[in-house]
């Protein structure tokens, strides 16, 4: 770190740090310094409120239409979770679009019928097994629905832009996952995605989280419907590899350079009060981090909306007055419409 530039990487905020704290460099320092930035890196960006656009990513989710090809057969005394095909192709590609005719997480429906069952593997173009026992009597080539109505979000997704909205191209509002169950508790009518609600699997092989939209109604078509979100990765290596927190010295946060020294000010907001006792400084160096943190804020929120007094002008009074404010001039609306 230059001595004349302001704090860029993960080792000149330790040295800044150690610099504005006095403290020698030692192993046992630096890494309770280390992880003390790394934990101001996240909680400057865990407030809601604070929607940061260096947080932002925008993605596509290309949805399934439904599969009908073909016929099936449920045999009750063999198995009530394999299906076996007749002139089906599950495990073959849809042509353009990267996924198979049908895939694990799928619906599937027998014979018209509401009840709707889980595919739970894809064996090959004839057979499907399901999540759970098929409940009805014998099929024999019957009839059949494949659909989709959840979808994996992208990879480094950790919770959607607008809460309120899931797509704001396609119009598709967001709605919490018991109200969404409640309303659609057997979500199989197919047609244009009306709505959506996020929910999260549970862990599979690793400690990645998997979020997933479920849209209702279950599309009918292929649809490509953008969504915005923000993303966990809080930090950016040499090379350009995103990652949830600083790890090499010459790492970044994803904090734009002017205000990269809003993290020192957090670390020793919690390093006086905690390792020296000294109340005084701590709430200092949180007001200037509080400060810094609404300065940030501003610098960012453009296009955001700002209450603001606005006098109706132009439009004629009962008594032929060319301007009337009326009762909107002293409500606090954007503009008059």
């Amino acid at each position: 770190m230059a001595v004349d530039t302001t704090v860029t990487t993960f080792s000149d905020i330790r040295v800044d740090l150690r610099n504005r704290l006095r403290e020698v460099s030692s192993t046992a320092t630096n890494d309770i310094i280390d992880s003390w930035i790394n934990t101001a890196l996240h909680d400057i960006h865990s407030n809601p409120g604070h929607n940061f656009p260096w947080l932002t990513r925008r993605s596509v989710l290309i949805t399934h239409a439904p599969y009908t090809t073909g016929t099936v057969s449920i045999t009750a005394a063999t198995s009530r979770t394999a299906v076996v095909g007749a002139s089906t192709l599950w495990n073959t590609a849809v042509t353009g679009f990267g996924f198979n005719n049908a895939r694990v997480g799928g619906k599937m429906t027998f014979s018209g019928l509401d009840d709707v069952y889980e595919v739970s593997a894809v064996g090959s173009d004839t057979s499907i097994t399901l999540t759970n026992r098929y409940t009805g009597a014998d099929l024999s080539a019957a009839t059949y629905a494949y659909f989709e109505d959840e979808y994996a979000l992208a990879t480094d997704f950790l919770r959607p832009l607008d809460l309120r909205s899931f797509s704001t191209d396609l119009n598709i509002p967001l709605i919490g996952p018991m109200d969404f169950r409640r309303r659609f508790p057997r979500n199989s009518t197919r047609a244009k995605p009306k709505v959506a609600t996020i929910i999260q699997l549970p862990f599979l092989t690793d400690t990645t989280a998997r979020y997933r939209a479920v849209l209702h109604p279950p599309p009918d078509d292929e649809y490509s419907i953008p969504y915005d979100y923000f993303t966990p990765y809080l930090a950016v290596t040499s090379a350009g590899v995103e990652q949830t927190q600083l790890v090499n010295d010459t790492d970044e946060p994803i904090i734009p350079l002017q205000f990269r020294h809003v993290i020192p000010l957090h670390v020793m907001a919690n390093w006086y009060r905690d390792r020296k006792d000294d109340t005084e400084r701590s709430k200092l160096c949180r007001g200037e981090y509080t400060d810094l943190m609404q300065r940030m804020k501003g610098n960012t929120n453009i296009g955001a909306d700002r209450p603001r007094f606005v006098v109706r002008s132009g439009i004629k009074g009962r008594y032929g007055a060319k301007y009337d404010g009326g009762s909107y001039f002293d409500e606090l609306r954007d503009r008059y419409r």
